[in-house]
């Protein structure tokens, strides 16, 4: 059986990005032939650090078998460059989180640091805590990283606000009040021992701002242990810390801290507006698609179609594309067909465009989507480009470009719509080359023309089916014989025996 070899890596290509690496500190992605990325690593000089990949001189360095491995897979890394180490730490860690390569060992699991669930269910509500978020009409405070400070800050809340954790047992009294305790913790606390619903409601409010105060107090003295320890080049230490504070960061966060509200009304807005007043648009966005283009050296070209409505994906909307017009590797020709074809099929169907449409590139491929609208008169909607080196927003009506805030939520919305596009696209390309590279093996079977092949497909659905099918089941397929269904048959046999 013939298969389709490997391609070598671009060597001199590969040195030659290398000696135009900058000088200063970074994160770098490895990328296999496909596309995906293996590894992320940060470093203090990028050149330097990447050069160390190919250069023959250090392979011998890399005694661990995984990092042999890595290296011979590399076809081709980018680069993201900042400031400081510390910021190339931070960003390495979100990096690993979102990509997940598979030769990164570490930070790659979230870390299940504890959290406080306020129990809204009895008529006295109380704190306890909890690992998982299982519970949606409870609320929610934390990841909290420190275990121990957790504990005794519980204790001392009960203490301070005079609020019951998860031991407690109040009683209910005749006259509609409470007893807290019956026991020597009813002197103990301080305060007063039987109380309404209502001033036990407000002792809980008073408690519920303590600790939204208490996580933030904490976040900050997580950025300063974090500093120190990267300043102290104690890496190991400071990337842990860097994973707590993502942890407690992104539970702080307005758009995922939780609130006792249906799960679909939790959708991301607060982003949607961010975005109108970035973009300067006259409504916001509530419906965007973005488009990307995934191909392998101009091989099994596709383009994908994602679409988010109130800043969440409406996956029964995606759209995925193979390229028509043409043959080889030319990202603007193939925007422009996709394009044109998206939106020319709902001018057709007197459907709404989208608020915003998202290109996964710059300046050339903005320039290339714009086309196909103009190309089919068609009034395009508001159209920006999103280039990855530096997340610049690149407009189509000539405005200059724009660069928003690494932490800014209308990027963050605009990333994930690019990544889910990117990865649209990139499953679609692996679904057409997998099959292509199992139908290939009837290339080598002599005598079988195009007819004949799309006869044998179109019968079995499969190449799996078509392995295990006996010749007489070989000759049910029209223009297959006695003769040639059996010698096809002990082909195929032949074929499973290698």
């Amino acid at each position: 059986m013939k298969t389709e070899p490997t391609p070598a890596p671009d060597t001199e290509g590969i040195k030659e990005k290398v000696r135009h690496l900058p000088h200063g500190p970074g994160v770098y992605l490895m990328k296999d032939r496909f596309g995906a990325v293996l590894y992320v690593g940060k470093a203090k000089d990028l050149k330097k650090r990447i050069a160390t990949y190919f250069q023959q001189s250090r392979r011998q360095q890399w005694e661990h078998p995984k990092i042999h491995a890595l290296i011979g897979l590399i076809h081709d890394f980018d680069i993201i460059e900042v400031k400081s180490e510390t910021e190339a730490l931070l960003l390495e860690g979100k990096l690993i989180k979102e990509w997940r390569p598979r030769y990164n060992t570490d930070f790659t699991d979230d870390k299940r640091f504890l959290l406080v669930r306020l129990d809204t269910r009895p008529a006295l509500p109380r704190f306890r805590l909890a690992r998982v978020r299982n519970d949606e009409r409870s609320r929610y405070f934390g990841p909290f990283p420190h275990s121990g400070l957790l504990r005794r800050t519980l204790n001392e809340m009960r203490r301070r606000f005079g609020i019951l954790l998860g031991d407690a047992q109040p009683e209910s009294l005749p006259d509609g009040r409470w007893r807290l305790y019956s026991d020597a913790r009813a002197e103990l606390y301080g305060h007063p021992n039987i109380v309404t619903e209502a001033e036990y409601a407000a002792r809980i409010a008073a408690a519920a701002a303590f600790l939204d105060g208490k996580s933030k107090e904490w976040l900050s003295q997580l950025r300063s242990e974090m500093e120190a320890a990267a300043a102290a080049r104690e890496y190991e230490k400071a990337a842990g810390l860097r994973d707590a504070i993502h942890a407690l960061e992104q539970t702080l966060s307005p758009s995922r801290k939780f609130r006792r509200i249906p799960a679909s009304g939790d959708s991301g807005d607060a982003p949607v507006p961010r975005l109108q007043r970035a973009l300067g648009l006259s409504t916001p966005p509530r419906s965007i698609e973005c488009f990307d283009i995934s191909h392998i050296s101009g091989s099994y070209c596709v383009a994908s179609m994602v679409r988010f409505e109130e800043g969440s994906p409406a996956k029964n909307r995606y759209r995925r594309y193979k390229i028509r017009s043409f043959v080889g590797n030319d990202d603007y020709r193939a925007l422009e067909e996709v394009v044109g074809r998206r939106y020319r099929r709902l001018r057709d169907e007197s459907q709404p465009f989208p608020d915003l449409v998202v290109i996964d590139g710059g300046a050339g491929q903005v320039t290339a989507a714009l086309k196909a609208f103009l190309w089919h008169s068609l009034e395009p909607p508001p159209l920006i480009g999103l280039a990855k080196r530096d997340e610049r927003i690149v407009f189509s009506d000539g405005r200059d470009p724009l660069v928003l805030s690494r932490t800014d939520p209308a990027l963050h919305l605009l990333q994930r719509l690019r990544d889910e596009a990117h990865r649209f696209a990139n499953t679609f390309n692996a679904q057409i080359r997998s099959r292509r590279l199992r139908e290939s093996i009837l290339d080598d079977f002599p005598g079988l023309g195009p007819r004949r092949r799309a006869a044998l497909l179109h019968h079995f659905r499969t190449i799996q089916a078509l392995r295990r099918a006996s010749p007489e089941e070989l000759q049910e397929v029209p223009g297959f014989g006695r003769k040639l269904a059996h010698q096809l048959h002990a082909f195929l046999r032949q074929e499973r025996e290698r």
